[in-house]
C-alpha cells in the first residue's frame, strides 16, 4: 500500500515500501563518516544526526525528489585524517555555505565549473579516498582481528551483490559490538546544540585547503552532477544553480546547530533511486530515521564502538570515492593530483591541477 502526497504538477511525497527501501541508499555513505567524524574529533553525533533529519526532510519536501543530503567529503575525510580540528571544519563549511549562495544566486556556477574541469574535480576525489585509505589502515591494524572480521562481513555483503551496501553493514557490525560493550542505551535528549569553536585562531593554512578542496567536488559532484542525473533518471530539470542556492542555505543554518559541513552529492540520489526512491518520501522517511537515532546516539556506545572496525569502514567508503577516477577524462592528470595531494596537501595538488588543465586546454585549441 502507497500514500501520495502531490505538492505541485511535478513535487510528489510517496510513502511506499520502494521509498522506505530507497530512503537508505545514501545512508551508506552518510551514516560510515559521521560516526567516524564523531568517534576522532569533538563534533556531537546527535547533533550532526537532528541536522541531517531536518534537512533530509526539508530538502525532500522542497523539490519532492529523492535529494541526497550528505556530508562534504574532503572536509571530512581531512577531519578524520587529524588535518582540521572542529573549529577550522566549521568555519570552512561556513565560508563554502556563503559562497556557494552567493555563486547560485548569481547563476555563475557553470562559468566556475568551466575553470576546474572534470579531471581535476575527480583528482580531488581520489586524493580524499587516498586519504581515508590511509587513515583506515591505520586504524585496521590496531586489532587485525576485529578488523578481518569486518572484512569477512564486507566481503559477504559483496558476494550477495550489494556491494553498496557493504560499509552500512561493517557499521552494525560495530554498533552491535558496542551494544554489546555498553548496553542498549535508552532514549535522551541531545541537550542545547554545542557552538563552533570559531575565531581567528581557525582562520588557518588547513582551512583555505579543506576549502578549496572541497569546493571542487561540490561544484562538480554535488552541483552540477547532481542536475544532470535529476534529468537522466528522474526526467526533472533541477538547475545547478538552485542545488548550489539550497547547499548555502543548508551550511549557513545547520552548522551554527551543531551540525557539520553537508551536500548533495550525485552518489547518495544514484543510490536512493538504485534502491527504488523516486520521490521526497524517502527523504521524510529517512529524515525521521535520522531524528530518532540522534535520541539514541550516546557518548557511551560511541566510545564502546571498536576501532578497528571504523578503520574498515572507511577503507570501503575511500574504494567507493575512488571508483569514479576511472572515468576521468585525463587519468594521468588526475592520479597526479591524487598522488601530490598525500605528498604535499590537498590545495596545493587541487590549484596545480587547475594550472595543467588549463595549460593543456589552450595547448590542444592551438594545435
Amino acid at each position: 500500500m502507497a500514500v501520495s502526497i502531490t505538492l505541485s504538477e511535478r513535487r510528489r511525497l510517496e510513502l511506499s515500501w520502494n521509498e522506505v527501501t530507497g530512503a537508505f541508499g545514501d545512508s551508506v555513505t552518510v551514516l560510515p563518516i559521521v560516526v567516524a567524524l564523531a568517534l576522532v574529533t569533538s563534533v556531537s553525533l546527535p547533533h550532526v544526526l537532528i541536522a541531517f533529519g531536518l534537512f533530509q526532510v526539508v530538502w525532500g519536501v522542497h523539490y519532492g525528489l529523492p535529494l541526497s543530503v550528505e556530508p562534504m567529503k574532503a572536509l571530512a575525510a581531512l577531519a578524520i585524517a587529524g588535518a582540521l580540528s572542529y573549529g577550522e571544519l566549521a568555519l570552512a563549511g561556513l565560508l563554502l555555505g556563503g559562497l556557494l549562495l552567493t555563486l547560485g544566486s548569481a547563476g555563475a556556477l557553470a562559468r566556475v565549473e568551466r575553470w576546474i574541469g572534470e579531471p581535476v574535480i575527480r583528482g580531488v576525489q581520489l586524493a580524499v579516498a587516498l586519504l581515508l585509505l590511509q587513515t583506515g589502515f591505520s586504524l585496521a591494524i590496531a586489532d587485525l582481528t576485529l578488523a578481518g572480521l569486518g572484512l569477512l562481513v564486507a566481503l559477504g555483503v559483496v558476494a550477495l551483490g550489494r556491494y553498496r551496501a557493504s560499509a552500512l553493514a561493517v557499521l552494525a557490525v560495530g554498533a552491535l559490538i558496542a551494544v554489546a560493550s555498553a548496553g542498549l542505551p535508552a532514549p535522551q535528549s541531545p541537550g542545547l546544540p554545542p557552538i563552533p569553536p570559531i575565531g581567528p585562531e581557525t582562520l588557518t593554512v588547513a582551512t583555505a585547503d579543506g576549502f578549496l578542496a572541497q569546493f571542487a567536488m561540490t561544484i562538480g559532484n554535488a552541483a552540477l552532477a547532481t542536475s544532470l542525473l535529476f534529468a537522466d533518471r528522474f526526467d526533472r530539470e533541477v538547475s545547478p544553480d538552485k542545488l548550489s542556492r539550497s547547499m548555502g542555505v543548508t551550511n549557513l543554518v545547520s552548522i551554527p546547530i551543531g551540525g557539520i559541513p553537508m551536500c548533495h552529492g550525485c552518489d547518495g540520489v544514484a543510490g536512493k533511486h538504485a534502491f527504488g526512491a523516486r520521490t521526497g518520501g524517502a527523504n521524510l522517511i529517512v529524515g525521521i530515521v535520522y531524528l530518532g537515532l540522534a535520541l539514541v546516539a550516546s557518548a557511551a556506545l560511541l566510545a564502546a564502538f571498536p576501532l578497528a572496525i571504523l578503520g574498515v569502514l572507511l577503507a570501503l567508503v575511500a574504494l567507493s570515492l575512488g571508483e569514479s577516477v576511472r572515468h576521468s577524462s585525463n587519468l594521468a592528470l588526475t592520479v597526479g593530483i591524487g598522488l601530490l595531494a598525500l605528498v604535499v596537501n590537498l590545495a596545493v595538488a587541487f590549484l596545480a591541477g587547475i594550472l595543467v588543465f588549463l595549460a593543456l586546454k589552450r595547448y590542444r585549441r592551438g594545435v
